[in-house]
């Protein structure tokens, strides 16, 4: 009989990045994946810490929980990530939900697999959060959603200390992997056939990783050498097979004229940055603890723009920071309408305990906030439209995903922009280009960068139509 998990993940990428990992743990442990996550045998919640709707929906979800556990006391419920390296969580759990079994952090993801065993043989209550990272751990398994694209966490931890996020208090002070380990996985990542690579931490920017004692010669790297950020992009483009470079995320203090050459000289990088602003003042950003201020960014910009006329930008933006007045959000503003961002992440300001924004005074009333976030979101997605437009009847390279979920006849997939394109398949006029269907045809295409004509661009997608050939 089946032993059965499901992975519920809040969060960003490097959240799923994780839940790969502990799915690919439970998957050598004799676990298949369950996609009701009510009726799996284990259920894993990784959880996150950056935004409060993360943790209402996480704790949402965990009291669904009760019943099935009760039904069943064998099944095992994990909680993990971000939000329990905080022992105000922590302490909420033991309280409030006593069906919970084990309780992990995010330093010590590699022992999964020993706290599980002494949970399910020993029938244990399992509480382990480690305070300090240590060295990342390397040769992890992973259960990887698609075969043709991945995840690759290149570092972990971040040192910058914005005063409104939780990150350098959950994820510890910034380790980079050495190259050859990060060099490795991609190489076989491409060998198992993946053409896309989304390299994660959260700040890229300041990679930094020192080679190991053996060196590693076939990409020009010395025993003890230090490699950064865009060196390690100049040695990932030289990999077959690799056809698309994707990184997240960027801080633009960070954001050397070296990287920026990258996007010129670089064959698979992919014409796309996600560079999050924040706020458009410059008194807010020393606020947030930012180190830019809106001219250092908008020079960015402009030299970005200059290195690669077509590259997409899109950025993260905080409305109703504490503090922040009228002319601040207005200057936020003024910053979109002068950057003219593909696409915009945009989120209310919500108090994070144990942040230094926590107690900051002149907390801006929520109306306020919603109202900011309202006109802002007029402003953005105006820009979106008038740059989606720029795409119609555009042949544009897509690398197919999949099925769309709303609609079996329809495929979907990503430009190098990041932009997503829903389209239809149509196979040459009675040959079905050697399928036994159209349908068969459209299949054989995911995973694949195949060329799509735009037909209808809208604000927040694309729809195309491909020829096959």
């Amino acid at each position: 009989m089946s032993r059965t998990y499901h992975i519920v993940t809040f969060g960003c990428q490097m959240n799923e990045r994780d839940s790969e990992t502990i799915a690919g743990m439970l998957e050598e442990m004799g676990y298949e994946y369950c996609p009701d996550f009510k009726a799996a045998d284990v259920c894993v919640l990784n959880t996150c810490s950056v935004r409060e709707h993360a943790d209402k929906r996480f704790f949402g979800v965990l009291g669904q929980l009760k019943n099935p556990h009760e039904q069943d006391p064998g099944r095992i419920v994990c909680v993990c990530g971000c939000m329990m390296q905080q022992q105000v969580h922590i302490d909420t759990l033991k309280a409030k939900y006593p069906w919970v079994d084990i309780v992990f952090g995010t330093h010590n993801i590699a022992d999964f697999p020993r706290m599980f065993r002494n949970a399910a043989e020993e029938h244990q209550k399992i509480t382990e959060v480690w305070k300090d990272a240590g060295p990342i751990a390397e040769g992890l398994p992973a259960k990887r959603e698609y075969p043709f694209k991945a995840f690759v966490s290149i570092m972990q931890g971040c040192n910058n200390f914005c005063t409104y996020c939780i990150v350098p208090y959950t994820r510890g002070r910034e380790r980079s992997r050495a190259p050859e380990a990060v060099l490795a996985e991609i190489e076989g990542l491409a060998a198992s056939g993946c053409r896309e690579i989304m390299l994660l931490g959260q700040n890229v920017n300041s990679y930094a990783g020192v080679c190991g004692e053996d060196g590693c010669d076939r990409f020009g790297i010395a025993p003890g050498q230090k490699v950064t950020f865009p060196q390690l992009l100049r040695r990932i483009d030289c990999i077959d097979g690799i056809e698309r470079v994707r990184f997240m995320t960027s801080h633009p203090k960070d954001l050397s004229d070296d990287l920026v050459q990258c996007f010129a000289d670089l064959k698979h990088l992919c014409k796309q940055i996600h560079l999050p602003v924040q706020a458009g003042s410059d008194r807010v950003l020393k606020e947030m603890n930012r180190h830019y201020d809106s001219a250092h960014y908008l020079e960015l910009i402009r030299k970005l723009r200059a290195a690669c006329p077509e590259i997409a930008i899109s950025t993260d933006i905080i409305v109703g920071f504490p503090g922040e007045t009228e002319e601040d959000f207005q200057a936020t503003v003024d910053l979109v309408e002068k950057v003219r961002y593909d696409s915009a992440f945009t989120f209310i300001y919500s108090v994070r305990k144990g942040t230094p924004a926590e107690k900051m005074p002149d907390q801006v009333p929520e109306e306020i906030k919603h109202q900011r976030f309202d006109r802002l979101l007029e402003v953005i997605h105006r820009i979106q439209e008038e740059k989606s437009a720029e795409y119609q009847d555009a042949v544009l390279p897509v690398l197919v995903e999949g099925f769309s979920k709303t609609d079996p006849n329809v495929l979907t997939g990503r430009t190098e922009s990041n932009k997503t394109v829903d389209f239809t398949v149509r196979a040459p006029e009675g040959a079905e280009a050697g399928c036994n269907s159209a349908a068969a045809c459209a299949e054989a295409l995911i995973g694949q960068i195949i060329p799509v004509k735009i037909v209808k661009a809208q604000t927040f997608s694309l729809y195309g139509e491909a020829e096959l050939q």
